[in-house]
């Protein structure tokens, strides 16, 4: 089973949402011939449509809730083994011939129907497409929305269409191992359609794991549409399975091939394609399947108490993303009060403001309903609900460091001397917290959430046990949840923590979770800049930026070795950490973009001052380098 999750980047008219899908790769007694219409178009013309969209019959039933809800694609049998064919939507049979060999294990093949709904596009299908310069490390992001000057429009529907299709086919060959299951798979012609809803991203994840056969669970993979809050006219594509989110050389194969769909289907070579036998569309509620699962987590916390969190009063911020699902289908099912609660309803143009934890305006927001509505405790997602952030009954923020230290404190109780995987900007005081306090270690690593996951993961299979990987953007995961960064599962854990000690004293509030951070040592100061290298630079003689980026970095390096007031990490994955002044700074290169961030933490703004310096001396020798917002930080 193919799983697509779709949540639109934005809509003036309509909510944003999210959506699932899947394939099942599986036998079915029946063999009538289905029927072919595609599904609705996506919210409005400035959103870009699922890249696979359903086939069904018209006697089949639709969600009405969204206008293009996320969508599950199921096989079914209605040819013979002699007669399979690989159908991939845009794809010709040149093509196909080309890849039933490198990504398909049997000699025979099976009809894989995903077509793209048909809508205006800014592109038509023969336009050249850069598909590699859609790839985002493990992720895929592009302009799905015309309007904006100078971002011409990327992600259109073929190209969608495209990478959906690759998708499908790098699945198959994936799955190969599974034997009968994925033989009787591909034997298969038809596909009909489940579809899921509104979902959020680690729903989406969850669905290729939540065992359910009545609703065709699990899926085999799954594609979750998202441009979580960059602005409206940004769209993007993850990809998911059993194993995990796909890393970088998976994307790029994924791209590379897609890339050749398109340009065969640009060509008009997928005309002998387009008969094959279409399945019917059927609804499926995953989210209610999902919220479930995380409101039996919590009673189970509590002793199995129906309603562990009756008299607690918990507001949610959803930021007009997809987490409005929390409150009615987890809080209030726990016996919470949600009065207060805000911007639950989805509406990609985010009217009132970014949905992202790290955002000062969105903290601000949950923090001023807490102190409104005189709430315990405050709960803030971002829009794909895959990070996460709270707010004590004080006002206190629990996100970033604090976050950390509050979910090392929960897991290290649980786990006791467990490694603690983070990523490179979080500070030394949270490093002294996890081992000095709690008795746990501090493994910093990369800055990306894949990063962080991927080396949890290898230091358990070294030997090293670790339970937590964790970024200072609200990205949690934990083993125990199969590593799915999941911003509603990291806060159903602080949940699991009040519930339990409510049982010993019904009043208990979320002080008791403030206490879990007490003793963690925070800087007064902390600031990130952002360097800029300007790639038309004569000074790069035609290098490229990131060559320039390392040897600004190796440059620093040598610089701070002669500086008897600071010192150099001994340990360090990623650009200079150098301690000093009391504080310490991060220089390193961004993972995509021409620019060198760096981050300075200090216990006071002298002290921060001097750490500026020290890296203002060393890049000033690289005139490339945009230092003018370090300078402007200097001399306030």
């Amino acid at each position: 089973m193919i799983g697509i999750e779709s949540k639109a980047s934005s809509s003036s008219t309509s909510p944003t949402a999210s959506w699932e899908a899947g394939r099942r790769l599986r036998p079915n007694p029946r063999s009538d011939t289905h029927e072919a219409t595609t599904t609705p178009r996506a919210l409005s013309g400035k959103i870009i449509q699922n890249a696979f969209l359903a086939q069904h019959r018209p006697q089949a039933r639709h969600s009405t809730r969204y206008p293009s809800d996320f969508c599950a694609l199921d096989t079914r049998s209605v040819h013979s083994f002699q007669e399979r064919r690989l159908r991939l939507a845009g794809t010709s049979a040149k093509w196909l011939n080309t890849i039933s060999t490198a990504w398909i294990s049997s000699s025979k093949q099976a009809y894989i129907s995903c077509n793209a709904a048909q809508g205006s596009s800014d592109v038509s299908s023969s336009a050249k497409v850069d598909f590699l310069k859609l790839q985002n490390g493990s992720d895929i992001r592009g302009v799905a929305v015309g309007g904006v000057e100078g971002e011409p429009v990327n992600l259109t529907e073929p190209v969608t269409e495209a990478i959906a299709s690759a998708f499908a086919a790098w699945l198959l060959n994936k799955k190969k191992a599974d034997g009968w299951r994925l033989t009787l798979g591909i034997t298969t012609a038809g596909h009909d359609v489940l579809q899921f809803g509104l979902a959020s991203t680690p729903a989406m994840f969850n669905s290729t794991l939540t065992e359910d056969e009545i609703n065709h669970l699990p899926v085999d993979g799954a594609i979750m549409i998202t441009a979580s809050h960059l602005p409206y006219n940004r769209n993007g594509l993850k990809f998911f399975t059993s194993a995990g989110g796909l890393n970088k050389a998976d994307i790029k194969d994924i791209l590379e091939h897609a890339s050749r769909i398109y340009e065969d289907s640009s060509h008009g070579s997928t005309q002998e394609l387009e008969q094959a036998s279409k399945g019917e569309v059927s609804n499926v509620d995953y989210m209610s399947i999902y919220a479930s699962d995380l409101v039996k987590a919590v009673r189970k916390s509590a002793g199995n108490k129906e309603k562990p969190l009756e008299g607690l009063h918990i507001v949610v911020d959803a930021g007009n993303g997809a987490g409005g699902f929390f409150v009615d289908k987890v809080l209030k099912p726990l016996g919470a009060i949600t009065t207060g609660s805000q911007f639950l309803e989805p509406d990609g143009m985010f009217p009132n403001h970014i949905p992202n934890p790290e955002d000062k305006t969105a903290m601000k927001a949950i923090t001023q309903a807490v102190a409104d509505n005189k709430a315990d405790l405050g709960i803030i997602f971002d829009t794909d609900v895959d990070r996460s952030a709270a707010v004590d009954s004080s006002g206190r923020e629990l996100n970033r460091n604090r976050l950390i230290a509050l979910m090392s404190a929960i897991v290290l109780e649980e786990h006791p001397g467990t490694t603690i995987v983070t990523d490179s900007v979080t500070s030394d005081g949270l490093t002294t917290f996890i081992e000095n306090k709690l008795g746990g270690k501090h493994h910093r690593f990369k800055r990306g959430y894949k990063n962080v996951i991927d080396e949890a993961i290898r230091l358990n299979t070294i030997g090293e046990e670790s339970h937590l990987a964790m970024e200072t953007s609200g990205h949690g995961a934990l083993k125990e949840n199969h590593w799915l960064d999941d911003g509603a599962y990291l806060m159903v854990k602080l949940l699991n923590k009040l519930a339990a000690a409510r049982i010993l004293n019904p009043n208990v509030g979320s002080k008791v979770l403030t206490d879990l951070v007490e003793g963690l040592e925070e800087a007064s100061v902390t600031v990130e800049i952002r360097l800029k290298i300007d790639q038309n630079h004569a000074d790069l003689k035609g290098g490229s930026f990131r060559d320039y980026g390392e040897a600004v970095l190796k440059h620093l390096e040598n610089s701070i070795s002669k500086d008897e007031h600071l010192c150099k990490a001994p340990k360090n994955y990623e650009g200079v950490r150098v301690s000093g002044y009391g504080g310490w700074f991060l220089l390193r290169l961004s993972l995509h973009d021409p620019v060198l961030p760096l981050n300075i933490e200090a216990p006071s703004k002298d002290d921060a001052i001097k750490l500026g310096l020290a890296v203002l001396t060393a890049v000033s020798e690289f005139p490339a380098l945009d230092i003018t917002a370090l300078n402007k930080f200097l001399q306030q």
